[in-house]
């Protein structure tokens, strides 16, 4: 199935820090690949898969499970760790959730996690029903280009399909359960107007991490997909800053040219 313009996995080698970054649900690489290019042009090795069943058609998410986007950017994480010295994860909505549980899953093998607006639960009235109304119903409207910017899309799906809605709130809960794992340096960065995720999420993740270093910054211009939006460049200047304050060696390594790899579906 062909991919939808932009949805490319995005893969650049350089330092020995590297950093994965994980797009939300329903969306593709698209949506955070220029915070992962951003950070790529400042020398460190950087990873962005694309999670299956994203990037193409709507169906082909209906079959796929949290299981599936977890294990990708498991594995994503896994080769990132072989190369790099020292490791950082970063995620947008679903992709923050993505970037959490790997955080209380792997403990020291991630020196830190920043995520944009994060999420924690799926809000939809109907989501109590969604373990009988998805097999009713197919799909509901979908949630892609939540943004102020004027002219700024996001790529991805205009529906969501209820199956792997269903799966995603449970994998919420899932990671909601683990949050008291992690330990790690934490920045979350917030948008106020998200109508997306509310910052009711970010919130309780700050209250259920067990991590001492952490920062909240909020992006007052920005909606949802604050990656695309008014406070992007403030987003990637931030992450990139948390980062060598971590590791004061980010960034000394020479950054080679970037490489789109198909696959990931």
């Amino acid at each position: 199935m062909p991919l939808l313009p932009g949805a490319e996995p995005f893969r650049r080698d350089g330092g020995e820090v590297g950093v994965l970054v994980c797009h939300g649900f329903t969306g593709s690489p698209q949506s955070v690949r220029p915070w992962a290019e951003y950070l790529a042009d400042r020398g460190l090795s950087v990873a962005l898969p694309l999670l299956p069943g994203h990037g193409t058609r709507w169906q082909d998410m209906q079959v796929t499970t949290w299981q599936d986007w977890y294990a990708e950017v498991d594995r994503e994480l896994r080769a990132l760790t072989e190369r790099c010295s020292r490791v950082f994860v970063c995620g947008l909505s679903m992709g923050g959730a993505l970037a959490l549980r790997l955080a209380a899953k792997h403990g020291d093998a991630i020196s830190g996690v920043a995520v944009v607006n994060p999420a924690n639960r799926v809000h939809d009235a109907a989501a109590p029903l969604l373990p009988v109304l998805r097999h009713v119903v197919r799909t509901t409207k979908g949630v892609a280009s939540d943004i102020a910017k004027p002219g700024a899309q996001e790529v991805g799906y205009d529906r969501v399909p209820l199956h792997a809605a269903y799966s995603v709130r449970r994998f919420f809960r899932q990671v909601d359960s683990e949050l008291p794992c992690v330990t790690q340096p934490l920045l979350v960065m917030t948008s106020p107007q998200d109508h997306v995720v509310p910052p009711a999420d970010s919130e309780r993740i700050l209250s259920r991490v067990s991590s001492t270093d952490v920062r909240h910054k909020l992006l007052e211009r920005s909606y949802h997909v604050a990656t695309l939006d008014h406070d992007a460049e403030q987003i990637f200047e931030d992450t990139f800053a948390f980062i060598t304050r971590l590791a004061p060696e980010a960034g000394t390594g020479t950054a080679r040219e970037g490489t789109a790899a198909s696959g990931g579906a």
